[in-house]
């Protein structure tokens, strides 16, 4: 057994229900368990850059997650939240994607992207202690990466492409993994920003607040 795994000693609780999250942490062997959040990301406006207008929404998901009640005097937990969104068009003209509303929706996303969009992800982790009854905060972070895509699907290959992927619940109605590799012409910067979840920065930023000691 490798040092890293002698001493990873707390699990990650992440306040999402993106199987694509729960996959990129599973593969990075990420110990991890789902917790509710209730923010209404509504109430985040989406005039200006990408990069801030995620952080906002992460930051806001952590204000409504709903965190389990401590155990022991001095346990420690570290909480995750993460927004995702996808850019496409130009300097000139552009459109901010998040989850489709439909499938015509979707439809509309798709060939709204077919000469390129950018997908960014932020993130924002915090580090409790559990501590005279109540869980208080001893470190908080935000992370962000962004990577370009082009997605190349014909218009007679749409149905196809949304027969086979749960459009509803990705950025931009845009997969790259699997079924959709077929689709995908290329892929630059941050492959897993994409896919929902920075895990090189996370991974970092994870070191950094302790969370492999």
């Amino acid at each position: 057994m490798s040092e890293y795994k002698k001493s990873l000693k707390y699990i990650l609780y992440l306040a999402s229900g993106s199987q694509s999250r729960k996959n990129l942490l599973s593969d990075a062997q990420i110990p991890f368990a789902i917790i509710p959040q209730f923010a209404d990301e509504s109430v985040v406006s989406l005039n200006g850059p990408l990069q801030d207008i995620v952080q906002d929404i992460a930051m806001l998901k952590m204000k409504h997650v709903q965190i389990p009640e401590g155990k022991i005097e001095g346990q420690i937990i570290f909480i995750l939240t993460a927004d995702t969104l996808t850019l496409t068009g130009g300097p000139e003209s552009f459109e901010i994607f998040g989850k489709p509303k439909d499938r015509d929706h979707a439809k509309y996303m798709i060939k709204s992207g077919n000469k390129g969009s950018i997908t960014g992800t932020a993130f924002c982790v915090q580090k409790l202690i559990w501590k005279n009854s109540e869980w208080n905060r001893l470190d908080q972070e935000i992370g962000y990466a962004e990577g370009w895509n082009l997605i190349d699907i014909p218009d007679s290959f749409i149905d196809f492409y949304l027969d086979h992927v749960d459009y509803m619940n990705l950025s931009g109605a845009i997969k790259i993994r699997g079924f959709c590799e077929q689709f995908t012409k290329e892929v630059r910067g941050s492959y897993s920003a994409i896919m929902g979840l920075p895990m090189y920065e996370l991974r970092g930023l994870l070191m950094r607040m302790g969370f492999y000691e």
